[in-house]
């Protein structure tokens, strides 16, 4: 196989097809002994610039399906990648050689089934062709192919497909694979001569009686539809066509439907098609009461007896068809000409959201949520509109008027132009009067509903949003916090892992169900309340069913008022209670437990409002904290825990009838509730009791006072713990390192640092009292790991012991790390950290990091240093120095061994670094000269880095360095600039076109605009004996890039140069003008540049994200209550 490859590849012999079979046979060989071999030629071979010139050889010679598809990508990525530089014989060679190879392979029966892989690929070169010829080299190609198309089915089917790739290449994957100028004119052409292909379109649904041509036409009917003029779809026969002909049949219904769902599911269109889409509607809705009657059972489709592929694609569809149109066009139909058939589709979204397809029920979800959004909203517009704008109660729990007018219809006619076979061609989107038309038609309908009834009367018709809320509360997801799940054999075990899609699911089905409930709370209530009762006698009873019906009762926790919400959850829990006292059975007991627990975690509202009951949940919670099953106690702890966050005020007051605060009972009884709980639920509830003494008290009371002795009263276990191993340590030093002292110390640090996390400043009095023994305990682990290393080796790392010492040293780190950054006045003010406890810490961390061999070095030194420069910032600006001078190089020698080891450390590393650069500059300057250059060369190395994480901080901080150098002295500044500008400069445009580092473009083109705009603005003294600085850096920019780049013209370097110098230009403007530069590198490449856009995408979404979030804000209910900025402090106790 050897010397196959090495004939393959030696461009001086002739090129030998059957070498090249030879050598994919063996690589796409499973079993083959070499067939690594033969794919590393392969790779080698598919990177040889002429390999493409061979194209043609091995695609009319190859015996094998694999060659001709080698030869075809061969051909591709010289299309892609070297078109605008071949001549222009070989282009013209390369298309006419293409488009005969289509024709010859598709004009016949036979080639065209067995050949349809390969087919398929040359119709993608083809469409590689396109994108670089048409339309000014090649502007008769829309015309050439429908009038070939004409001539034969065969050769009209394979043209149906080009056409459908084309139009996905062009509106849907164009973003990211080709220049806006490009873009721009490609659809400005396909919209041109759009009216060719859709005669074409007419023609074959018209006139084929060829099933498979029908399909691939209905395909690509529908790749066009979200773009085409609307005149195409409406002032045209097309929609009854597709309804009365194609839905009609079995065979297209699917195929039909898909179209017909593209069309219902376009929005914001001129209002004069209004009718055309209630027409649409009409039309679908008869149809189907034919093909599915009103009575049929859609469930049947799943039916592994009974069902098949094709019903369940098309039950999918239909959801897919009533949501997007529904939507889309809600308001259209909701008057009194067209309610009855509004409630019969969206009866028909109900029964399909009973389907046993989750896929399928997510479709509808999406909708039910957003019908029960926009009925909220409404609602509430309606409410301001009666009380003349005064902000009434914002929650729709009134009861439903009888009135069960609707409101007028209000469709604004458009006239259709009748005089031409081809419509006029009305683009999408439309004109701002045409925007401003629609929505003071949309408003004019809003208004006429909010002046009459409620909108939410004609859903209540037929039991509808019933029907909804039903479904919602028989299907509830599991939410994040549920611990305890029956699993695939029925028993009920412990969740290890997050199921995130579960997780997103109940997100969405809470949200439709509180908005629903804030419709019809007394709806809501009855059918939990119904349920429950038929889980109390028997009658539904069931893990399952008990499961969901409580998410559900969990979900709308806030949607109602107090007085509800008391009645509500009083009647749930005393009947949950009793059916965990009449279940026999482990499993019963831990289902019914788990459900307690989500139940009563999610009503903080009520439990603060309700002392007693709060101070039940919390005994019963102690009482399951004894329970052994699996995931019981986890759940009690963390249930415990969020309560502790919401309700701690009224653990640390003391209530009426008590003789003291709660908390003061619960840290005395401390040993006998934890008594039974695991080392990691120790801690859980160990933070939940620390956080109830993060609360100072009421003003006035004198808890303030109280907290510290409780807090020492709280950590007596830990701390008695921790005496005990100090005395003994003083006896006999080597106590210190058994393995069960060393678990122990590991148990303390780690309780010590949750209590620390949950009480914050007020740990101070602890820390202070074991400060100095820890650091001792620091130092003798560190001495003993340094005895084992010199004495075995790097070995000595992985044995048993060793790791269990480290593991203590990294909890300690931890400790301190949380505690620094939890400092703050008046217990532990940042200064008074600073110089007390600081210092001490530094020459055990930094001398045994720099002692150590690099296997033992711990990433906690790294991240603790970094958290004291972020914290405590200037106050400890004078140790910069000792600590950079500790760990810069022994860790800057550790991680550029390769980009893979010490993983932690690189990432810690520069976020340290990063800290220092922002918060202490002038002590990078204090560091030795020589050291300087290690700092750029570690930035360097950070942004080429291909870890993402690693690499995004790297240029951060590239960034807060050139900002900061900005601001030095003049001498400083320039000496900086002269060395190390230029390579900064080379280093940053390598990575920007590689193809790893796309996620950085947005830093990338920061670094480089801030770079380039430098120059131009003449900051920068003379980089080179040309006193010219900007002719000499666009000579030199522009060189770099023709070397570098040797497929890129002139006149496009030129231009890109031309551009970076622009000082007109602003950040947006310039990312464009590199983004264009990036796809021109390898344009139209079939690889994803989907991170170039990526800034634009994180911004629209942090700014939805912030939209919904303050939406939901102001719906009561919306959010889950442990979401909520909020605590109890400021209730009323």
């Amino acid at each position: 196989m050897e010397g196959l490859a090495r004939r393959l590849l030696d461009e001086s012999k002739p090129f030998d097809v059957e070498v090249l079979d030879n050598v994919i046979r063996a690589a796409y060989h499973p079993t083959h002994p070499e067939r690594s071999v033969a794919n590393n030629a392969l790779m080698k071979l598919r990177e040889q610039s002429n390999t493409w010139a061979h194209a043609d050889a091995i695609i009319e010679g190859s015996k094998i399906a694999e060659g001709r598809y080698f030869g075809l990508l061969a051909l591709d990525d010289a299309i892609n990648t070297r078109w605008k530089i071949l001549p222009e014989e070989q282009r013209a060679g390369i298309k006419g050689f293409i488009v005969n190879k289509i024709i010859q392979l598709s004009s016949e029966e036979g080639t065209a089934q067995s050949e349809r892989t390969l087919i398929h690929q040359m119709n993608k070169v083809l469409v590689s062709i396109l994108k670089q010829e048409w339309p000014h080299n090649w502007p008769s190609f829309i015309g050439d192919i429908c009038g070939a198309s004409r001539t034969s089915e065969i050769l009209c089917e394979n043209n149906m497909h080009i056409l459908r790739l084309l139009s996905e290449e062009v509106f849907d994957f164009s973003r990211d694979a080709m220049t806006t100028a490009k873009i721009r004119t490609m659809k400005e052409s396909l919209n041109a001569e759009f009216a060719l292909i859709f005669r074409l379109c007419e023609f074959v649904l018209g006139a084929s009686q060829r099933p498979r041509l029908v399909d691939a036409t209905l395909a690509t009917l529908k790749a066009f539809l979200s773009w085409i003029p609307l005149g195409y779809l409406f002032e045209t026969p097309l929609v009854e066509t597709l309804v009365d002909r194609f839905f009609m049949a079995a065979q297209f219904r699917n195929a039909a439907l898909e179209c017909l769902t593209e069309i219902a599911s376009l929005s914001d269109i001129e209002p004069k098609y209004d009718e055309a889409f209630v027409r649409l509607y009409a039309s679908a809705l008869r149809a189907l009461s034919v093909v599915v009657p009103r009575d049929a059972s859609l469930a049947a489709a799943y039916d592994p007896a009974a069902g098949s592929e094709r019903d369940q694609v098309f039950v999918q569809r239909l959801a897919l068809f009533f949501s997007g149109f529904f939507k889309a066009h809600l308001r259209l139909v909701e008057t009194r000409e067209h309610a009855p058939a509004l409630l019969e589709g969206l009866q028909y979204l109900v029964r399909i959201s009973a389907v046993p397809d989750n896929e399928v029920f997510q479709i509808c979800l999406d909708f039910w949520h957003y019908l029960a959004q926009d009925l909220y909203a409404s609602e509430g517009i309606r409410k301001i509109q009666n009380t003349g704008g005064g902000g009434g109660n914002n929650t729709a729990n009134t009861a439903a008027e009888d009135d069960d007018e609707f409101e007028a219809s209000a469709v604004a006619d458009g006239g259709a132009n009748d005089d031409d076979d081809v419509p006029t061609n009305e683009r999408r989107p439309r004109s701002s009067s045409a925007a401003a038309a629609a929505a003071a038609a949309a408003g004019a309908r809003s208004a006429a509903t909010d002046a009459g009834i409620p909108r939410k009367h004609l859903f209540q018709h037929g039991a509808l949003l019933s029907h909804v809320r039903l479904c919602m509360i028989s299907r509830m997801a599991k939410p994040e916090e549920v611990l305890v799940v029956e699993d695939e054999n029925g028993e009920i075990v412990r969740e290890m892992t997050k199921d995130t899609e579960a997780i997103a699911q109940y997100k969405t089905m809470r949200e439709t169900l509180v908005y629903l409930t804030h419709l019809n709370y007394e709806d809501t209530e009855s059918l939990m309340l119904d349920k429950l009762a038929l889980q109390v006698d028997g009658t539904e009873w069931s893990w399952a069913n008990l499961n969901t019906l409580c998410w559900a009762i969990g979900s709308i926790s806030g949607a109602m008022s107090e007085d509800e919400e008391k009645r509500f959850l009083v009647t749930v829990i005393k009947d949950l209670l009793g059916l965990c006292e009449v279940k026999r059975g482990k499993d019963n007991k831990a289902c019914i437990a788990s459900n307690i627990m989500y139940v009563v975690g999610q009503y903080p509202r009520f439990l603060r409002a309700h002392w007693k009951f709060l101070k039940t949940v919390v005994n019963k919670l102690f009482e399951f904290m004894h329970e052994l099953h699996h995931g019981v106690q986890d759940m009690a702890c963390d249930t415990f825990l969020k309560i502790a966050h919401k309700c701690k005020r009224k653990f640390v007051t003391q209530q009426p009838g008590e003789p003291r605060a709660f908390v003061h009972d619960l840290v005395q009884q401390l040993p006998q509730i934890i008594s039974d709980l695991e080392p990691h639920q120790v801690h859980a509830f160990y933070e939940a009791t620390a956080t109830l003494l993060s609360d100072r008290g009421s003003a006035g009371s004198t808890f303030a006072a109280e907290r510290a002795p409780l807090l020492a009263q709280l950590m007596a276990l830990p701390n008695e713990a921790w005496r005990r191993i100090a005395a003994d340590h003083q006896r006999d030093p080597a106590t210190l390192t058994r393995p069960d002292v060393v678990r122990d110390v590991t148990k303390i640090a780690k309780t010590h640092c949750r209590v620390c996390v949950a009480c914050g400043p007020l740990y101070v009095t602890q820390l202070g009292g074991i400060y100095l023994d820890l650091l001792n305990v620091y130092r003798a682990y560190s001495e003993a790991v340094g005895a084992a290393v010199q004495q075995s080796g790097e070995m000595a790392t992985g044995h048993s012991d060793v790791r269990a010492l480290r593991s203590a040293k990294r909890e300690i780190l931890r400790l301190l790390a949380t505690f620094v950054d939890k400092c703050a006045d008046p217990e532990a003010p940042p200064a008074l950290v600073a110089s007390t406890f600081v210092p001490p810490l530094l020459d055990p961390v930094l001398g045994d990091y720099r002692r150590s061999i690099p296997e033992a070095r711990d990433a906690e030194v790294l991240s603790l240093l970094a958290t004291i420069v972020e914290k405590l910032r200037d106050l400890v600006a004078n140790e910069v120095p000792r600590v950079l001078d500790a760990v810069f190089e022994p860790t800057l020698r550790m991680i550029t061994r390769n980009f893979e080891d010490f993983p932690e450390h690189r990432l810690a590393f520069f976020t340290l670094l990063k800290a220092v650069n922002t918060h202490c500059f002038a002590a990078l300057f204090a560091i030795p000269p020589e050291h300087h250059k290690l700092v750029v060369d570690s930035v360097v190395w950070a942004f080429k880095h291909t870890e993402r994480n690693v690499a995004d901080t790297g240029l951060e901080i590239l960034y807060d360095l050139l900002l900061n150098v900005g601001r030095a002295p003049e001498p400083s500044k320039q000496l900086f600039y002269q060395a190390f500008l230029l390579p900064l400069l080379q280093d940053i445009l390598a990575v920007m076109t590689d193809r790893l580092h796309k996620s950085g473009f947005r830093m990338h083109a920061t670094l480089l605009r801030h770079i380039f705009h430098l120059v131009e603005a003449g900051r920068v003294a003379p980089l080179a004996q040309n006193p010219n600085n900007q002719a000499f850096l666009r000579d030199h920019v522009a060189n770099l890039l023709a070397t570098s780049f040797p497929n890129l013209t002139r006149r496009q370097v030129f231009d890109f140069v031309l551009g970076l110098f622009d000082l007109n230009m602003d950040l947006p403007t310039f990312k464009t003008h590199l983004r264009d530069f990036l796809i021109q590198l390898k344009e139209f490449s079939v690889e994803d540049n989907r991170d170039l856009y990526s800034e634009e995408r994180e911004n629209d979404q942090i700014q939805r994200a912030h939209q919904e979030h303050q939406a939901r804000l102001a719906v009561p209910g919306l959010l889950n209550p442990h979401d909520k900025a909020m605590d109890d402090v400021d209730d009323e106790l």
